[in-house]
């Protein structure tokens, strides 16, 4: 089984690429904003709950963050593995990660991060702000912000990965093929 977390700050092609991955490597992709999404549309417990804090304009704690990972991870008993997509973002969800998988009998096989210029990916936001009207997407300030928040809680688990042998990091910039390709050969590798 292989488990991947992929890793990248908003506009750099996470999404795009997990398409590919998932399809090529038969990977069940787990996108926290999508599991987020249907919980809270299909009004599940973990969704009333997640929702309470939501509305608060609150966090949703790790601990329901992880419990609506698990019941996703528990629902896909025969994937060949899972693509994490946006989780972990913090040691603590990292550490509960591994946690949740040893009690499986499974781990995170590797980390790949997409990495790109913080002022190119502004300028792509911008333009997907404009064809996509994601109003997240619309403002500068918003989206360097949104950076800073990766910077500060994100980047720190590329180091907790590094200091497992986990963690790679692929050029984010370029053609969407191009990109893939480099997805591939560390896919390829592991």
């Amino acid at each position: 089984m292989i488990n991947i977390v992929l890793f990248g700050k908003p506009g750099a092609g996470k999404g795009t690429q997990a398409e590919f991955l998932k399809e090529k490597y038969n990977l069940t992709h787990l996108s926290t904003g999508d599991i987020f999404r249907f919980n809270i549309k299909n009004d599940t417990e973990l969704g009333k709950l997640a929702k309470t804090f939501m509305d608060k304009g609150d966090l949703v704690p790790d601990e329901v963050t992880i419990q609506m990972l698990q019941s996703e991870v528990d629902n896909n008993p025969d994937s060949a593995g899972f693509l994490f997509d946006g989780f972990p973002r913090t040691i603590a969800q990292a550490e509960a990660l591994d946690a949740f998988l040893a009690s499986k009998n499974q781990n995170i096989t590797a980390t790949v991060a997409l990495e790109a210029d913080d002022e190119i990916l502004v300028q792509r936001l911008l333009k997907r702000g404009v064809t996509s009207g994601r109003a997240d997407d619309q403002d500068e300030e918003k989206i360097r912000n949104r950076y800073q928040e990766y910077n500060e809680k994100t980047a720190p688990l590329m180091a907790y990965y590094e200091a497992q042998g986990k963690f790679h990091a692929v050029n984010g910039i370029g053609t969407i093929t191009e990109v893939n390709e480099r997805l591939n050969h560390v896919f390829d590798s592991l």
